[in-house]
């Protein structure tokens, strides 16, 4: 009986006898997000230091000025007057402040260097005493950060940065990616800082209304 001749077996120099034994590459890693990602994520959440009614307009009437970030130079101007209005409206409300009366009932005023004027107290004969409720410095502190912090909302606002902006070079686009996000994340940790204990118009309140 002859023995059947086996079939050379050719082998390339530098691979593995058996495909099967080759290493498996490793899996690609996970991408981790980056550090603008995660700052722009945060800057999302600076809305929640914004009195609700001024973001709502902001939310609501921005597409419609700015033509969904198509202006030409009469909506330029409209845009331009309305961001002002909001930002007057986010400094002025934070020197307002509630007042719970002995029934319960909340009144809403705004605080001056002598107290607090309220806006539709029943009996204006016989108010309380305010004067706890008087302004003080670190409430131009939050008007100012709150300013701040609208504008680095707004600056984020792909309707607003396509209005004013429609193709920045790249200087601006730097300018407009780097200041929105520092000054968000200044003032967002300012507020934590220094927290206020107002109740104004547009934020939420707490049992507690005591600011003193």
């Amino acid at each position: 009986m002859s023995l059947r001749a086996r079939p050379p077996t050719t082998t390339v120099a530098g691979a593995p006898e058996d495909a099967n034994t080759a290493p498996e590459p490793p899996p690609p890693r996970p991408q981790l997000p980056s550090a603008l990602s995660q700052t722009l994520a945060s800057t999302a959440n600076l809305a929640k230091l914004l009195p609700t009614g001024t973001l709502l307009v902001f939310q609501v009437l921005t597409p419609i000025f700015t033509n969904n970030g198509s202006c030409d130079a009469t909506t330029r101007s409209l845009t331009a007057v309305l961001l002002v209005l909001l930002a007057v409206s986010c400094f002025l409300t934070c020197f307002t402040d509630s007042f719970k009366s002995d029934d319960g009932q909340l009144y809403y005023g705004f605080a001056t260097f002598q107290g607090m004027w309220l806006f539709d107290y029943n009996d204006p004969k016989n108010v309380p005493d305010l004067r706890k409720y008087r302004l003080r410095f670190i409430d131009f502190v939050h008007a100012v950060l709150s300013v701040l912090v609208f504008s680095a909302v707004a600056l984020r606002d792909r309707n607003v940065v396509s209005c004013f902006y429609p193709s920045p070079g790249q200087e601006a686009q730097e300018v407009l990616d780097i200041v929105p996000i520092g000054a968000g994340i200044i003032s967002s940790a300012l507020f934590v800082a220094f927290p206020t204990r107002r109740h104004g118009i547009g934020y939420p309140v707490t049992p507690d209304l005591d600011v003193n």
